[in-house]
């Protein structure tokens, strides 16, 4: 009995002796970046590189929290689920659940300076969580630029005049079911406007269902290679250089809702749109119902991108000292915002084509690629100069889709730079046209005529689910095994402030109100699903069986890199899995200057008290 005492004695110290090596190793690799550094001249971290401005990062973040949700699916959710009431759950679940997980990844990645793989240093058996991330970033990015590529081919479109939807036309396919009739109150059953043709017939030439793929259709194609250039020049030389773009990409926007919401406010009916928008046409008894506070969560969540490692990776180039939590506070609200603005400029003008159709707003309502691809664009046909109207619509979604596209990109670059520095090492160029060639191809059966339905299988499937998982498991990580009070004394010593009431509420949101929410919603998800649709097509078994494959691919990294850094780990299987529930050596600030405390090379200068660590922590490594 006391001779296996002594040989796990001799074990502990051997693998603190290695921790102590490991760690002066891994000061000594990044003393170098500390050399040039300067947080008042040029970048922080020469390694990785800072943002040029606080400005950049800012407007990048809004970019890529502010998307095509907040357009084409906000409004139709407001408006579905009690308008101005639903602004109650909405703001509930951005205080309960959204701000305080993109305050946490936030926090996370600007304290280390690592992608959303690197950043799991902290822990080595939830790494996978990290993978996971980047994986569903991927699933994300290959069909929003399909998305990209539609907005490309309208705004193209738009210039002609009339605009090609606003009749019916035999050179782009309408039948004997197209009518240029616009009052839907006497056109037939079986009618359909010319936008609706023009969008299966034309631009889609969509397939009775996902069994017939067909052939590519090629001007499909070619604007997403379009699509694909654009990002690529964007992000040739990462953040220096997307950086630049944002001032226009991030801005545009806003002044083209802003002129939206001007020219619909002052057309017929527009007041009828708004109103259906707000609510006086439904009551505060909507709150009653359990699906409205599932579609405020998950639109919260779908809407700041939390969980998908876009947040973290855009976060690990501020400098240390930047003040993350302005910044989540700034994004949010402003994100928030967009949404309830944006609802304004599209219901002024769907009540104008209620108005004009003669009939009311919830038959012409719609979201997704109803809104942006048929409704909204035969509104624009009846509105004097419709090129001009629909050519600023169509660069607005371009520009919005954009965005996404760069921090998801960036996502991948940066996780594979971080796990493998010396071979990417000044590649960056090279490895982001790597990237966007093979998402080309990928992408590729998504412009068959076929396409569009694997992209809503997709979307219907990567986006949820995954997520979910992947948000819940990163708050039981940090909170419960890394520690919560550990995480905020990190955040303490990067922003420089203590003060324990202001911790208070965020305690209770990562420790237990999050987490909580979060499974309870993606239980109500597995339990009310069914099957995914397109419009009135169905789709095959087989087709929901891979829905759901996709799924198991992106999460299926989690047990695999728990098994990888249990691997890796000395001794036997329960001190293999103390060893990865515990932080790595090299976990903590990137550079030296910042490494104090806990996290200085010094043995005598470490203070760490055991209440720091969360219970569960403090029981795995007994």
């Amino acid at each position: 009995m006391e001779m296996e005492m002594e040989m796990e004695m001799e074990m502990e110290m051997e693998m603190e002796e290695s921790k102590m090596t490991a760690l002066k190793n891994y000061v000594f690799r990044r003393g170098k970046a500390d050399l040039n550094s300067n947080p008042n001249d040029g970048d922080e971290n020469t390694e990785r590189g800072n943002w040029n401005s606080k400005t950049e990062y800012l407007l990048s973040m809004i970019g890529f929290a502010v998307g095509l949700g907040n357009v084409w699916r906000f409004p139709y959710l407001a408006y579905k689920n009690g308008g101005g009431a639903f602004l109650i759950p909405y703001v509930t679940m951005l205080a309960l659940a959204g701000l305080p997980l993109f305050f946490l990844e936030c926090s996370l990645g600007q304290f280390a300076s690592y992608g959303p793989t690197g950043v799991w240093r902290l822990m080595p058996l939830f790494k996978g969580v990290g993978v996971t991330m980047v994986v569903l970033a991927l699933f994300c990015t290959i069909y929003s630029n399909c998305i990209i590529a539609y907005s490309l081919f309208y705004l193209f479109s738009s210039f002609q005049n009339p605009l090609p939807w606003a009749s019916c036309h035999e050179w782009w396919g309408a039948d004997e079911h197209c009518t240029d009739d616009v009052n839907l109150t006497t056109a037939k059953n079986t009618s359909q406007t010319p936008g609706l043709q023009y969008w299966d017939k034309y631009a889609l030439r969509r397939s009775a269902d996902i069994n017939e793929t067909g052939e590519i259709v090629w001007h499909l194609a070619l604007c997403l290679l379009l699509a694909w250039i654009v990002v690529f020049a964007a992000l040739a030389k990462g953040i220096k250089s997307s950086g630049k773009v944002v001032y226009v990409t991030a801005t545009f926007p806003y002044l083209v809702l802003i002129v939206l919401l001007v020219r619909g406010a002052t057309l017929e009916g527009a007041g009828d749109g708004i109103s259906y928008y707000i609510g006086s046409q439904s009551n505060l008894t909507k709150l009653r119902e359990a699906e409205v506070w599932q579609d405020a969560t998950t639109q919260i969540f779908y809407s700041l991108a939390t969980a998908g490692g876009g947040l973290i990776a855009l976060s690990s180039y501020n400098k240390f000292s930047n003040n993350c939590f302005l910044d989540a506070l700034i994004v949010t609200i402003t994100n928030c915002a967009t949404s309830v603005f944006a609802g304004f400029a599209i219901f002024s003008v769907i009540g104008h084509l209620a108005h004009v159709a003669g009939t009311t707003v919830p038959k012409v309502a719609a979201s997704g690629f109803g809104l942006a691809f048929i409704a909204y664009p035969r509104t624009l046909t009846q509105l004097p100069i419709s090129p001009f109207w629909s050519i600023l619509f169509f660069l607005m979604l371009f520009t919005l889709g954009l965005d996404s596209q760069f921090t998801m990109i960036e996502t991948f670059t940066t996780a594979l730079r971080d796990e493998f520095p010396d071979f990417f090492k000044g590649q960056n160029t090279l490895l982001t046209l790597f990237i966007c060639i093979l998402l080309f191809l990928l992408g590729l059966p998504c412009t068959t005529r076929a396409g569009i339905y694997w992209i809503n299988l997709i979307d219907y499937f990567s986006l949820g689910w995954g997520m979910l998982l992947t948000a819940a498991l990163e708050l039981v990580g940090i909170m419960w095994i890394y520690g919560g009070n550990r995480f905020i004394q990190d955040i303490e010593m990067m922003l420089g402030k203590k003060h324990w009431a202001f911790w208070v509420w965020w305690r209770a949101s990562w420790f237990v109100i999050s987490p909580l929410l979060i499974l309870a919603i993606l239980l109500w998800s597995l339990v009310s699903f069914s099957a995914p649709t397109y419009g009135d097509v169905q789709y095959p078994q087989w087709s929901v069986i891979l829905g759901w494959c996709t799924v198991a691919f992106a999460l299926i990294w989690i047990p695999i890199m728990a098994i990888v850094a249990m691997y890796k780990a000395h001794g036997n299987i329960l001190q293999k899995f103390r060893t990865a529930c515990r932080p790595d050596p090299s976990w903590g600030p990137y550079l030296n200057k910042h490494r104090t405390g806990r996290y200085s090379p010094h043995p005598e200068e470490k203070k760490e008290n055991a209440s720091d660590q969360s219970p569960l922590y403090t029981l795995l490594c007994l």
